[in-house]
């Protein structure tokens, strides 16, 4: 087992820049591990009712990153208390954070990554955040991966990986339909319509099915770019009720009777094997890196402006 982490660690350090700054400093949990110690990752999602999507997304990807780091133990927690009711009520238990992360102790793992799918820093990551700073003392290390679009370099691996996905499979200018949420991380789409744009895909727009930009904003920029044919896309890691329902019926419905012919790609963000990958590389950067805690710096700066 030792044998497997030293090899885990240096194939990792080979993949994950060796260095701290953007809120975040170096530390190798592995190199943390004394010999009784137990690292284990928890990958937590949203989570879904829909037994298609959920094998193509959330258990593809816990299989995936139960491969990228054999020996570590890969646990997966839900965070929507109603999917998991109506899950249980199928017979499906699934369990939340808090849940996970006791089952983790009872175990006797004392190190613990958590890497989330969730596609923005919004509301469920703050829930998330709070969750985990809770168990600061329960484990000796544990750590928090961030969303997939986090940091500017996020959003620009994103809109390559995405474009590269859905390339011949697009027709016509393609519209990349999110969630939307009433947190201020409404904003990231608004970035990422920006960082699409600003790599060339002038024929890409972004809008929200709860938040801003809204349809008739991106209606709008449809008919600057006076295009006729148009392909939906879910920009969410799962293709659930959201996909199902309000991209490829609600959506769907209301540009068809504005005269586009509309394509839906009804895939998952999860589904793409490149977006996988990212999400992957997320959890390799938590093993190398701790977040910063700003109180802590702030006080470092009243007596020096090195803190490295």
């Amino acid at each position: 087992m030792k044998t497997i982490i030293i090899i885990l660690s240096l194939f990792i350090s080979l993949n994950v820049l060796a260095h701290g700054g953007g809120g975040f400093k170096h530390s190798d949990i592995f190199k943390t591990l004394g010999p009784n110690d137990k690292v284990a990752i928890l990958m937590v999602h949203f989570g879904t009712t829909h037994d298609d999507t959920r094998a193509l997304t959330i258990d593809a990807i816990n299989k995936k990153v139960a491969q990228t780091f054999p020996g570590v133990e890969v646990r997966e927690a839900y965070t929507s208390r109603m999917i998991m009711r109506r899950l249980k009520e199928k017979g499906i238990t699934k369990p939340n954070p808090t849940e996970a992360m006791n089952k983790l102790i009872a175990d006797g793992y004392t190190h613990l990554i958590l890497q989330p799918t969730n596609i923005i820093e919004g509301i469920e990551m703050e829930a998330l955040q709070k969750e985990v700073a809770s168990y600061q003392t329960k484990f000796k290390d544990i750590r928090l991966g961030t969303a997939l679009l986090h940091s500017p370099e996020d959003y620009q691996a994103v809109v390559k990986a995405i474009a590269a996905s859905i390339k011949d499979k697009e027709k016509g200018d393609c519209v990349f339909v999110c969630h939307g949420t009433y947190h201020p991380a409404n904003s990231t789409y608004g970035m990422l319509d920006y960082v699409m744009k600003a790599q060339g895909h002038k024929n890409y727009h972004v809008g929200t099915i709860e938040g801003y930009p809204t349809m008739d904003d991106v209606i709008r920029e449809l008919e600057a770019n006076k295009a006729k044919e148009i392909t939906l896309v879910p920009f969410m890691f799962v293709a659930g009720d959201h996909a199902k329902n309000d991209i490829a019926g609600d959506w769907k419905d209301e540009l068809e009777k504005k005269g586009y012919k509309v394509n839906v790609l009804l895939k998952g963000l999860g589904e793409y094997p490149a977006i996988q990958e990212l999400f992957i590389q997320h959890v390799k950067f938590a093993t190398k890196h701790q977040r910063e805690d700003i109180t802590v710096k702030k006080k470092k700066y009243e007596k020096t402006d090195d803190i490295d």
